[in-house]
């Protein structure tokens, strides 16, 4: 990868030992991770499932079309549906932001509007079915959408730091994010723990956690949005090329573009290998992940201590593992690396399925906090080195398209066990097929490398 117009006057190469220099680029971009991880660990994944089965919808489900659908099962449609509307707009948004030099613009508009609907959250009580489910999916939607700019900062930060540096840079990322993400739900699991004490009630507790997490996510990005500079832009400045083009030309570069990448894709074999893959294994982790919390309030009969401690207990475990597997992936490779990590989530998968008693589940939700950090850090810097920097956010459009279409089956069908069985449980140990096909392709990847037909940076795109 050549070097990037971005690089410190100090920056030099940092290899799989070597500590990464301080720069004011690196540290924008890690704080991005560090600010909106408080949103989706409080927000997201804890404190909004639980106090929507507990407080929003009504014990007998809320009316649909005729039928009265459970917590559950709406918020798996919810999940899907902002899924949905991401796989949609990011390719087209990604080619435009690389034409016009508007990564960062797309990056500030979908994290204000997604922190603006998290801190709008708390405002929520019982009954307010549709205007919560309203703001979750505006706020998943600026949630996803910003992420996918912000991934693709991801190979103009790391160029500086030469080969082997991105493996290391996606998982400090990801650290930084636990550990922000995990101080924020610390005070907020603090905060529901001690409402009696302070004299308020448990769902007001809840509801000023998620304005506070949105509140977090907002304030800290502000640092990121005026600090990080748009790929090309001088040394000093935060804006992209000066004369940008006007709207009609931008829309018509950016279909034209995402016509000629997605028959590009299509044609790439390594790429398309490792797109399908990541399609079906984050299938199963975004399902754990988004579906965790409601699966262990509705279907377990777990009490709110015992998923709110689970939960905090992942995020600093998930600390050292997102380290863990970035220095495994500069002792092996990236790749190889990724496919321990989903031989770990297929044992996640298995025990979810047999467990029944609390400590159960928060011994899995150690072995998640290990795997976590690894996959997810490992995809990014993966798909990064496969692809040309500066189609960056174009192809990262096309990554979060997989990524959202990967998050649509595998809530749906929890949602769909749960309106048809009257059980998610079968729903958990199917997810070990996810990773399992993941892993086949992966393998099948490698030996395209071996062959030749891969490498990092060999796309022909």
């Amino acid at each position: 990868m050549p070097p990037d117009r971005d690089a410190a006057p100090d920056a030099r190469p940092s290899g799989p030992g070597r500590p990464l220099p301080r720069d004011a680029q690196l540290f924008a971009w890690l704080l991005y991770d560090w600010a909106n991880s408080a949103y989706v660990t409080t927000v997201a994944v804890a404190v909004l499932p639980a106090y929507f089965a507990a407080a929003v919808v009504p014990a007998d489900g809320w009316p649909v079309l005729g039928a009265r659908l459970s917590a559950t099962t709406l918020w798996g449609w919810a999940v899907s549906g902002s899924a949905l509307a991401v796989f949609l707009l990011a390719p087209f948004l990604g080619a435009v932001a690389d034409y016009g030099g508007l990564r960062r613009r797309f990056l500030a508009l979908f994290c204000l509007a997604g922190s603006a609907a998290a801190t709008l959250l708390g405002a929520m009580g019982p009954g307010d079915v549709a205007p919560t489910l309203a703001l979750f999916i505006i706020a998943q939607i600026g949630f996803t959408g910003a992420n996918v700019f912000y991934d693709a900062f991801l190979p103009h930060v790391a160029a500086p730091y030469g080969p082997g540096a991105m493996d290391r840079i996606s998982g400090r990322g990801f650290a930084w994010g636990y550990a922000g993400g995990g101080l924020q739900f610390a005070a907020s699991l603090a905060l529901i723990a001690a409402h009696d004490a302070i004299g308020i009630s448990e769902g007001r507790a809840a509801q000023i956690a998620m304005t506070s997490a949105g509140l977090w996510w907002g304030v800290f990005s502000l640092w990121t949005l005026a600090r990080l500079r748009e790929p090309g832009a001088t040394p000093g400045t935060t804006g992209g090329p000066a004369a940008r083009p006007g709207f009609a030309a931008l829309a018509r570069h950016g279909f034209a573009r995402m016509r000629a990448t997605t028959r590009a894709v299509l044609h790439d074999r390594p790429l398309l290998v490792f797109l399908a893959a990541f399609l079906f294994y984050n299938d199963g982790i975004q399902t754990i992940i988004s579906m965790a919390t409601i699966y262990g309030k509705q279907e377990l009969r777990f009490s709110t201590a015992t998923l709110m401690a689970t939960l905090l207990m992942i995020q600093v475990v998930a600390v050292a593992g997102a380290e863990i597997f970035s220095r495994l992936a500069a002792r092996l490779d990236a790749r190889r690396a990724l496919m321990a990590a989903l031989v770990g989530w297929c044992a996640v998968s298995v025990y979810g399925y047999l467990l029944t008693r609390p400590w159960e589940y928060f011994l899995l939700g150690a072995a998640v906090g290990v795997v976590m950090g690894g996959s997810q850090a490992l995809s990014r810097s993966l798909f990064a080195a496969m692809i040309p920097a500066d189609r960056s956010a174009e192809l990262f459009g096309y990554f979060s398209v997989v990524n959202k279409f990967s998050s649509i089956a595998g809530p749906a069908l929890f949602a769909g066990f749960a309106a048809t069985m009257g059980t998610a449980r079968p729903a958990i140990l199917a997810l070990s097929a996810f990773f399992i096909l993941g892993l086949v392709l992966l393998a099948a990847l490698g030996r395209m490398k071996s062959r030749g037909e891969a490498g990092r940076g060999g796309t022909s795109l």
